[in-house]
């Protein structure tokens, strides 16, 4: 590993207590960027920071609700007095909560959204704020990268809301690419499939409690035998490589797009009924 990949990066990450916000930040702080672990986990995002630490890396973190404005201003604010300034975003807060669709509550509906769709626009909108006080720099672009989906170009019926949420991520980095090139912002995503997270362990959960399933861990087996071309799921370590490349100066010259890491998924309809 390059341990100066990423050297004079100054990055806030958001979901990062566990699973990919958790992995990235450590591989991000073993090239050498300077990281703040941000979520609402605070006994999770302190022990990422202090392992990040004991590593030999920079590592700061800061308790945030992404869908709270004054808390994202927050923790902008905390990585400029840290760090310096801040010119790296990863936006990768995320929930979900599958419901059979026409019986999703509104409750449902707005919990996914809020977190999500205006969580990922609200921390986007006060980094960018931030970013363009600082100056655009020839030749040093800044960087934002939001967390889709494999949802973010399709759709399941048994988690419509989310798919609504990752298709306005993926809308977030198409218009935000161009809102924000002026000031040599760069904004781009990538988006996973199934990836074995604490998420998606909740999730198995979940999907046996609404009936799609009949028993725990037979979601993930099921999906990655009938939906994914690569016949097997993920986990954190097959993203982050992709994150670094979005992070590093080999990206520079991308912005407005959105890289697919789900392992050429596809949706058998037959799975989604079983």
């Amino acid at each position: 590993m390059d341990t100066e990949r990423l050297s004079g990066k100054k990055a806030l990450i958001t979901g990062g207590a566990q699973g990919m916000g958790a992995a990235i930040a450590k591989h991000w702080a073993a090239q050498g960027a300077a990281v703040c672990v941000a979520d609402i986990n605070e006994e999770g995002i302190a022990k990422v920071a202090q392992e990040i630490r004991d590593a030999g890396g920079q590592a700061t973190h800061f308790t945030l609700d992404v869908t709270d404005e004054d808390q994202a201003i927050a923790a902008v604010a905390h990585v400029v007095k840290e760090f310096g300034e801040i010119n790296l975003l990863l936006n990768n807060a995320g929930v979900n909560k599958p419901t059979i669709f026409p019986d999703t509550p509104k409750e449902n509906y707005d919990f996914i959204m809020n977190v999500n769709a205006w969580g990922s626009f609200n921390v986007m909108k006060q980094v960018s704020k931030q970013m363009i006080a600082q100056g655009a720099r020839e030749g040093y672009p800044y960087k934002i990268i939001n967390v889709g989906s494999i949802l973010s170009r399709e759709a399941f019926l048994d988690v419509i809301p989310y798919s609504m949420a990752k298709h306005a991520v993926l809308g977030l980095i198409k218009g935000g690419a161009k809102a924000l090139v002026q000031h040599n912002i760069t904004v781009n995503g990538y988006g996973p499939g199934v990836v074995a997270t604490e998420l998606w362990k909740q999730l198995d959960k979940d999907l046996v409690e609404i009936g799609m399933f009949e028993k725990q861990g037979q979601s993930m087996d099921s999906l990655a035998e009938n939906m994914i071309l690569m016949k097997r799921y993920s986990y954190p370590e097959d993203v982050q490589g992709t994150a670094s490349f979005l992070a590093s100066p080999e990206s520079d010259y991308m912005t407005g797009q959105l890289i697919m890491i789900d392992g050429d998924g596809v949706i058998s309809v037959d799975i989604l009924h079983n």
